[in-house]
């Protein structure tokens, strides 16, 4: 099916399976139609310009962060009407899911609680923490180089976000193997058998951390444990236990989903395209760019949602009161009047960093640094692992008829699975 502005409606953004493969025709016939447009289904504001995501996402006092992570599902506790839902918002907030998550904080909260996560991910602590992001790579490299083969997914991609994040927060060693246990996906996203879990991701880590943080308060020692368990709001006053833990599981958590989609993409990018692999290998400084530039093309944030607190006009579209609004980064991110060309991937696009992958703003992504240092670290290594990275034709078909599956969400964008097939460097 040909989608274009004549038929777009047709298409259910939130339940439909038909553009998982490929939604970027549909995020250009809304923007055909208009940037800012409502879709017909559940009612949300589509937004796909770059000028006018930007709008929304500098915007705190207009737009409330409440439903950044639902949506319109399950949709408000109460009906929100009036010309000014902003009672409304505060007094039911609470109820909607993952209301206790940084993503949904709105200023002042979102200001003192984002400043508890920028005190984890110093700069020293990731310079700090970078020769153990090397070592980890090239560790999980070593369990598969040999065959020759991999699983990308569940080969390296989910076990090197987890390990990475779990190392510059400091969980114990003795503890590394039971979170690789329980977080790092053995067969990828919806790929076949996985281990179950006794808990749900966050309830695991809210066990563990609340445990690390509490024995830190009682026996101060010298690690980034302890120096999370310490941390104060901007204004000296000390958190609660929970308010450190939430923050701990939200860097986690988040930024081990993206990471996983980052790298899936890059390397089924470098696999279908042997001269961007050459010329990466020949220039590793320009490893950098080309990850900001896979971010900008496979966002791995499909888009992020708000809640209008009152009536008012993005890019000249009136917006009512209590809509629903979705900034569709990966829309963004291919708008023609921000990007020249922009379906074309250009490893040297000098605007690649531009990109809205990281949201932007007051709620701009606090794991940003870490993701791109992951990036430049794996592409790097594996890159100089390997040679004639190649999609495997056994399990994803020949050239010209690949299949891929890609998870089954309207908020992610990103790869099941990636076979690869190499030579050993």
């Amino acid at each position: 099916m040909t989608i274009d502005s004549s038929n777009v409606k047709e298409i259910d953004f939130f339940r439909s399976g038909s553009i998982l493969g490929d939604p970027y025709p549909y995020y250009e016939a809304l923007r055909a139609k208009c940037p800012v447009h409502r879709e017909p289904h559940e009612g949300v504001i589509m937004i796909t310009g770059y000028d006018e995501a930007l709008e929304v996402y500098r915007d705190t006092a207009t737009f409330s962060a409440a439903n950044s992570v639902t949506g319109p599902f399950p949709g408000f506790p109460v009906p929100l009407e009036g010309d000014d839902v902003t009672e409304l918002i505060e007094k039911h907030r609470d109820e909607l899911p993952f209301s206790d998550q940084l993503p949904t904080f709105d200023p002042p909260k979102h200001t003192a609680h984002r400043g508890l996560t920028m005190r984890m991910l110093t700069p020293n602590r990731l310079k700090e923490n970078e020769a153990a992001i090397w070592a980890i790579a090239d560790r999980l490299i070593d369990e598969f180089i040999e065959r020759g083969s991999c699983e990308f997914v569940s080969d390296f991609a989910s076990p090197f976000a987890m390990l990475v994040i779990a190392d510059l927060l400091g969980v114990p060693g003795e503890d590394l193997e039971e979170f690789r246990d329980r977080l790092a996906r053995t067969t990828g996203f919806g790929g076949g058998e996985s281990k179950q879990m006794a808990h749900t991701p966050l309830e695991f880590l809210y066990e563990k951390f609340s445990a690390y943080i509490e024995d830190r308060r009682g026996a101060p020692r010298d690690d980034i444990m302890t120096k999370m368990a310490k941390a104060t709001f901007p204004d000296g006053s000390t958190p609660e236990v929970i308010d450190v833990v939430r923050v701990a599981a939200n860097l986690f958590a988040a930024g081990q989903e993206t990471t996983v989609r980052l790298l899936a993409s890059a390397l089924k990018i470098l696999a279908e395209n042997p001269e961007i692999q050459d010329s990466l290998r020949a220039d590793p400084e320009a490893v950098p760019n080309f990850v900001d530039e896979v971010l900008r093309i496979e966002s791995p944030i499909k888009g992020d949602f708000r809640i209008a607190r009152v009536a008012t006009t993005v890019g000249g579209v009136p917006i009512p009161a209590g809509a629903t609004v979705m900034l569709l980064n990966g829309a963004a991110n291919r708008d023609s009047r921000k990007f020249d060309d922009p379906a074309t991937l250009d490893p040297q696009r000098p605007n690649a960093r531009d990109h809205l992958a990281f949201g932007h703003g007051t709620h701009f992504c606090p794991g940003a640094p870490l993701a791109r240092t992951e990036g430049r670290v794996a592409l790097e290594r594996i890159l100089h692992r390997t040679r004639n990275l190649r999609i495997s034709d056994e399990k994803h078909g020949p050239e010209g008829g690949r299949k891929f599956r890609y998870v089954p969400t309207y908020m992610l964008r990103g790869l099941v699975a990636v076979h690869l097939d190499f030579d050993s460097a």
